[in-house]
């Protein structure tokens, strides 16, 4: 399979009205999303990725197979410089291709979303990272942020801890198609689950959710029984070849910058990425099918 997607009914004639100027695009929404990692069998797609199924009623990708991730909250971008550690927001911003104002955001939003939606924190001291997140009394905290009770900078001056940005790594973004009726500006991280962390089933938007090689959730997607995102299809892809977290994140940080969006052909009905990325998904898929 390559990272397309054979559009249904509705989304074709939805995408065929936005061709001929009937509609306007809905004003996408920033957002991130992260990439987690952890050791896999060290051979090629063999790296595990930490993914959450988003409930059937949800507005936007329902049944989908995620990482976790959401949209920026205003308060990410008034976070207290003091909290911060790791490349500063300008060093962010020129590889990100966005403001330092933005860039502030994005990173604190890919942070705080993973905490919402897995339990994992990418926060510690300017030298060490939290080892547990696991308690009654950290449970009580994500769930205030996730409520939106408690901002980034409340939650981590009351800690006593830091954004630790030099953990993460920006791979890529993708904007959702214009004809969608929710669409997302999305910036994607690659991060590794630290060590002495566990990843807990306690988000409230997915029923389901699972550690899976990436050869393994690939080949799920291409018999049709995992449904995925063409970005998420993609950002596996492209992180088929690293055979350690430390590559990953490396390859990551190596990449030239892009935010992609696919485009919808009208004389196949299909959505279609740039050809690098359709190409990277053909040789992957071969990959993963001859084992």
């Amino acid at each position: 399979m390559d990272p397309t997607l054979t559009l249904p009914e509705h989304l074709i004639e939805q995408a065929k009205e936005f061709l001929v100027g009937g509609k306007e695009p809905a004003e996408p929404r920033a957002a991130a999303t992260v990439v987690l990692l952890r050791a896999g069998d060290g051979r090629p797609g063999g790296l595990e990725v930490y993914l959450l199924r988003r409930h059937v009623g949800m507005a936007f990708a329902a049944g989908m197979s995620v990482f976790p991730g959401g949209g920026v909250d205003p308060r990410d971008s008034e976070l207290d410089p003091a909290l911060w550690a790791g490349p500063s927001p300008e060093e962010w911003a020129r590889r990100m291709d966005c403001t330092a104002d933005e860039a502030q955001a994005l990173v604190c939003a890919a942070v705080r979303e993973t905490f919402e939606e897995s339990g994992v924190l990418l926060a510690g001291t300017a030298d060490s990272v939290v080892a547990d997140t696991t308690g009654d009394d950290w449970e009580a905290d994500r769930v205030a942020l996730e409520g939106r009770q408690l901002s980034m900078t409340e939650f981590l001056t009351r800690r006593g801890l830091v954004l630790r940005t030099d953990l993460l790594s920006v791979l890529g973004g993708w904007l959702t198609p214009n004809f969608e009726p929710k669409r997302y500006l999305t910036w994607f991280f690659v991060a590794t689950l630290p060590e002495g962390q566990i990843t807990r089933d306690v988000s409230t938007e997915s029923d389901k959710v699972a550690w899976l090689p990436v050869r393994e959730a690939l080949k799920l997607a291409d018999d049709r029984q995992m449904m995925l995102l063409p970005p998420t299809y993609a950002t596996m892809c492209e992180l088929y070849d690293a055979t350690t977290p430390d590559e990953a994140l490396a390859h990551a940080g190596e990449l030239p910058f892009e935010m992609i969006e696919p485009v919808f052909n009208p004389d196949n009905n299909r959505l279609e990425s740039r050809p690098r990325i359709v190409e990277l998904g053909i040789r992957v898929g071969k990959l993963v099918h001859e084992g």
